[in-house]
C-alpha cells in the first residue's frame, strides 16, 4: 500500500511554436484542459502498474474536484483521505512541438496538519510508502515527527519517498533528504543546489538515502547509501508531450518498491514507464499500465546486467 500526499490540480496545456522569451508573445496552436499535479499523477502510474495506491491531497467540494477524483478512481486509486476542504488549483503548462515544457503552477492549501492526519492514518492501515513531493519541505520533516510521536506501539512507520522537484532552496533539499528513504530529482535542480555528481553521492551517503536523479532523455542515476552507482538510459521513443514523465517515473519506482524489488529494479521499470508515458499528449493519457512496461522490457532484454559503479 502507497499513500500519495501531494499535489492535484488541472492542468492548462497551451501548445506554442517556442518557449517565449521576457516580453515576447507567441501564438497558442493548442489549448486544452487535462487532470494532473504531482502526486496524483505519480498515484494514477502507480495504480496503473499494480500498486495499491491512495491518494491523500487536498481538493475542493466542486463538480470539477468531483470528475477529478471519479478519474482518478477509474485509474484504480483510493480517495477517501483526500480532503474536500480547498480548491483544485490549476497549473499552466506551456508545450513545444518537440515536447519541451515551461510550468507555472499555483500553490495549494494542503498543509502541515494534513500530512500529519495523513502519516497516522497510512501508519495506523500499515501502508507500506508514503510519498511527498518536494513542495512540502522543511515543513514535512515537522509534521511526520509528530506523526511519529503520537503512533501508536507496534505498527512501523511507512517509508518515506519524496519526489524533490519543487524543493527551491538548499536547506528544504536536505531536509527531504534526511526524511526519505529513497528520493527522486531531475539533474538540472540537484545540481542546482547540491552540486555535481560527487556531492550527490555524498549528500545519499551522508542522508542515508536512495537518490535517484533523472536527466530526461539522457537517462538517471541511482546513487546508494553505501556509495553504490547505477546509471541507466532513456528508451528511445517519439516524444510527443514529457508533461508527468517525471511524475510517471517516481509513482512507478514506488509501485516496484511496493511489490519488494531492489531500488536498481525499480528505478528500471519506472525509467521505461516514464518513456512510454511521453508518447501521448498530457500528464496521465500516456501513463503506461503494467503490461505495456513488461512487453518493452520483454521485447528489448538483453543478456545479463550490468555491475554497479563501487567506490574506488
Amino acid at each position: 500500500m502507497i499513500v500519495f500526499c501531494g499535489y492535484a490540480n488541472i492542468d492548462l496545456t497551451v501548445g506554442v511554436p517556442r518557449l517565449p522569451a521576457p516580453g515576447a508573445r507567441v501564438q497558442a496552436t493548442a489549448v486544452r484542459h487535462g487532470h494532473g499535479g504531482m502526486a496524483a499523477n505519480a498515484s494514477a502510474a502507480a495504480a496503473r502498474t499494480g500498486a495499491d495506491a491512495w491518494f491523500a491531497g487536498v481538493v475542493g467540494p466542486d463538480p470539477r474536484s468531483t470528475a477529478f477524483l471519479a478519474a482518478l478512481d477509474a485509474d484504480g486509486v483510493r480517495t477517501d483521505w483526500t480532503a474536500r476542504t480547498g480548491t483544485l488549483t490549476t497549473a499552466v503548462v506551456l508545450l513545444t512541438p518537440d515536447g519541451e515544457r515551461a510550468v507555472i503552477s499555483q500553490d495549494d492549501e494542503l498543509d502541515a496538519r494534513h500530512i500529519t492526519r495523513t502519516a497516522r492514518a497510512a501508519r495506523e492501515a500499515g501502508a507500506d510508502w508514503l510519498y511527498l513531493d518536494g513542495y512540502r519541505f522543511p515543513g514535512a520533516a515537522a509534521a511526520l515527527a509528530e506523526a511519529a510521536a503520537g503512533a501508536p506501539a507496534g505498527k512501523p512507520a511507512p517509508g518515506v519517498v519524496v519526489d524533490l522537484d519543487g524543493c527551491d532552496r538548499a536547506e528544504a533539499l536536505r531536509t527531504a533528504l534526511t526524511t526519505a528513504d529513497h528520493a527522486v530529482i531531475g539533474r538540472p535542480l540537484a545540481v542546482a543546489l547540491l552540486g555535481g555528481e560527487p556531492a550527490l553521492a555524498q549528500a545519499a551517503a551522508d542522508h542515508d538515502v536512495h537518490l535517484v536523479v533523472t536527466d530526461g532523455a539522457r537517462g538517471w542515476t541511482l546513487l546508494t547509501p553505501a556509495g553504490e552507482r547505477h546509471a541507466g538510459a532513456a528508451i528511445d521513443v517519439d516524444t510527443v508531450d514529457a508533461t508527468g514523465a517525471g511524475d510517471c517515473f517516481t509513482g512507478a519506482y514506488c509501485a516496484e518498491l511496493d511489490r519488494g524489488r531492489s531500488p536498481l529494479e525499480a528505478a528500471r521499470f519506472a525509467a521505461v514507464a516514464a518513456g512510454l508515458s511521453c508518447t501521448r499528449p498530457g500528464a496521465r493519457d500516456g501513463l503506461p499500465d503494467r503490461r505495456a512496461v513488461d512487453s518493452w522490457l520483454e521485447a528489448h532484454a538483453t543478456p545479463g546486467s550490468p555491475e554497479p559503479d563501487r567506490p574506488q
